[in-house]
């Protein structure tokens, strides 16, 4: 018999084999192809429109691995026409480095038993209600959003829905949007479950999962925490997913194959017929807009855990202190942190950026360090004494020949995380200090060093953004903003809601435990509105009016864009290629083009880079379209293009 196999490649279509035996859509083969062999999937659709003469080769056999469910092929044909991708790079998202692995023994998925606990966790009146609301319908697909204020004990609830599905025979699913959180929250997970989950992200061994993947697929593993790649796991019985911090951008995979997790996970949920809930302290946008439409429920806790009260706010307004040189904290600053450092505080100075200095220059002859790959300044990392570009990870060194005379001597613009600890260090000498960035919490010590912040032993703290991602710090009393301008500045469109949410997020940190808590934001701006709108208590009154701005002005989620990114290493090539190319596309696709313009960062590991954005309605015949055309274009040599539908990242 002629069978369809998709394969975990660049292909958009099935290949026809010949099996011996009987098979059926989603049983897991192998097959030749070309000079290897290959694992692929029975599929639901022969290959379209092949008038070539090929000899058909012989299935080699069938692996032993229960088959993939009928309603995950649907979704990843669907995941495949909405992201604009083939169907192949789709199925490759769920194999394993493009292999299914057969059943394991026992003994390797004994820890991840599910064992039934008594647990002793009483919930308020509000998460009952919530919980409740949640549960109205806990079989078929609906999307619940679960709002509360940070410290609230939202994860309460959900772990109780998500108790109640385990033990009908379920399997669950809990993203994450860092790697960094699983830790505190798998031990949060064991407290109140009293078994272990399984977690799943670009960390962890190849042999674990190998484990998690056989577990999963043959139903003996009963719950995954993982990060965005979770989602393509081949669940044998999904029961429920949640998605925490919602709103987060982390699940917007940006890289190889682009999507975003919260909404391929509302999606998966939709073909699965299971139930999926999104639990935020500000939703985003999209959300927001759904649970006004009445297509999602909701609901609330507007009491912190203890009724610990949410923090103060404070604007230290810098252009009545006068900073020290080479200082970016002020006198005010310091007079408070003392304190509350006075009252067993635990200390916060929060600055959204890695390394010592972000743009270093030479004092003689004003050059800049710059990457030679990309073009964005070097950031300084003093602790590791190189240069260091973010973006493709060249290493560079301080000591340059200067273009007029000797060495260059050296000026470093602006602070990093490292030169604010420079300087808490020498006002608070006594003080353990740690800087809390993905540059040193992504080492096996973090769990100790999450310990000693919980536990008090650390008593300031220096953080990015990471920082604001759902850890407990108890002791957190007080945050420094060191510089609420810098996130106010540049032309993201999501700018504002970003920012709503980070600062929200950020706060939520403080005063967790009941003691009074204080944000303090040092600003040179004279209009103290924006602060005021960010820290809102309300934040549906910043959403309301951020959502009219956007109607007005057509822009998501009342519209959809669509990304396109040529890149290449001739910038005269790549720039006549991009006006030919929209030629090409004027009046063939659905949608308004806009560009060609050169991207912000124009040159991106040694490649230029010119951007295209489509705008137009939110139907599938926009993806469509641009999927029916595009590939009519032959580009030359040298040149690629990349597809991003739904871009959040417009640099």
């Amino acid at each position: 018999m002629k069978v369809p196999i998709l394969l975990p490649n660049i292909f958009n279509h099935p290949f026809t084999y010949e099996s011996d035996q009987a098979l059926e859509t989603g049983d897991y083969v192998l097959v030749p192809f070309g000079k290897s062999k290959i694992t692929g999937v029975v599929w639901d659709d022969f290959e379209k429109k092949n008038n070539k003469n090929f000899k058909i080769k012989k299935i080699i056999k069938k692996l032993e691995v229960p088959r993939l469910k009928k309603s995950t092929i649907k979704f990843l044909n669907w995941f495949s026409e909405y992201n604009i991708i083939p169907k192949g790079m789709a199925l490759k998202l769920m194999l394993l480095s493009g292999n299914a692995i057969e059943k394991l023994s026992n003994s390797d998925l004994q820890k991840f038993e599910f064992i039934k606990k008594n647990n002793s966790f009483e919930l308020s009146e509000e998460q009952k209600n919530s919980l409740k609301k949640m549960n109205e319908i806990n079989e078929k697909f609906r999307v619940h959003v679960l709002q509360g204020t940070t410290g609230s004990g939202k994860t309460m609830v959900y772990f109780e829905a998500l108790k109640d599905r385990i033990i009908k025979g379920f399997q669950g699913l809990i993203l994450l949007p860092e790697i960094g959180l699983t830790g505190q929250f798998e031990s949060k997970f064991i407290e109140f479950f009293g078994f272990q989950p399984a977690v799943w992200h670009s960390g962890i061994t190849k042999k674990n999962k190998e484990i998690i993947w056989s577990g999963i697929v043959n139903g003996e593993i009963k719950v995954v925490i993982g990060a965005r790649s979770s989602l393509f796991l081949p669940f044998k019985n999904l029961g429920l997913i949640i998605v925490d911090e919602e709103h987060d951008q982390s699940y917007k995979q940006d890289e190889g194959v682009t999507y975003n997790a919260r909404d391929m996970a509302i999606s998966r949920a939709s073909f699965e017929n299971i139930p999926i809930n999104l639990i935020t302290a500000v939703p985003s946008i999209e959300t927001f807009e759904n649970i006004k439409k009445g297509k999602y429920s909701s609901s609330k806790i507007e009491k912190r855990f203890k009724n610990a009260s949410l923090p103060e706010y404070e604007i230290i307004n810098l252009n009545k202190t006068k900073l020290d040189k080479q200082s970016w904290l002020s006198k005010e600053i310091i007079e408070k942190v003392k304190f509350h450092l006075n009252r067993k505080d635990q200390i916060l100075f929060f600055l959204n950026r890695r390394g010592f200095s972000p743009h270093v220059l030479c004092n003689k002859c004003f050059n800049s360090y710059t990457c030679p790959n990309c073009s964005i300044n070097l950031v300084y990392h003093k602790n590791k004494n190189n240069l260091l570009c973010h973006y493709c990870g060249f290493k560079g060194s301080l000591n340059r020949d200067c273009v007029k005379d000797g060495k260059c001597e050296n000026i470093f613009s602006g602070p990093g995380v490292e030169r604010i600890s420079e300087e808490v260090k020498k006002n608070f000498p006594n003080k353990k200090i740690e800087i809390f960035s993905s540059d040193t919490m992504n080492k096996k010590d973090s769990s100790i060093k999450l310990e000693k912040i919980i536990n008090n032993e650390i008593q300031i703290l220096i953080g990015t953004q990471l920082i604001s991602k759902g850890f407990h710090f108890p002791n957190l009393n007080c945050i420094v903003v060191v510089d609420i301008d810098l996130t106010s500045q540049g032309h993201d469109l999501r700018g504002a809601e970003k920012n709503l949410q980070l600062y929200h997020q950020l706060s939520g940190r403080a005063g967790r435990t009941g003691k009074p808590a204080v944000v303090y934001f040092q600003t040179y701006s004279n209009n103290p509105k924006m602060i005021l709108d960010i820290t809102n208590k309300n934040p549906e009154i910043f959403l309301e009016k951020e959502l009219e701005l956007r109607k007005m002005n057509k822009l998501p989620p009342f519209q959809r864009f669509i990304s396109l990114i040529l890149t290449g290493e001739n910038e005269d090539k790549l720039e006549k290629e991009a006006f030919k190319f929209k030629d090409f596309l004027q009046g063939k696709i659905i949608g308004k083009i806009l560009g060609p313009v050169s991207a912000p960062i124009f040159r991106l590991k040694k490649k230029y880079r010119v951007r295209f954005l489509i705008r137009g309605p939110k139907s599938m015949n926009m993806q469509n379209s641009v999927a029916n055309i595009v590939p009519n274009y032959k580009f030359p040599s040298g040149i690629k293009l990349s597809v991003d539908v739904d871009p959040i990242n417009f640099n």
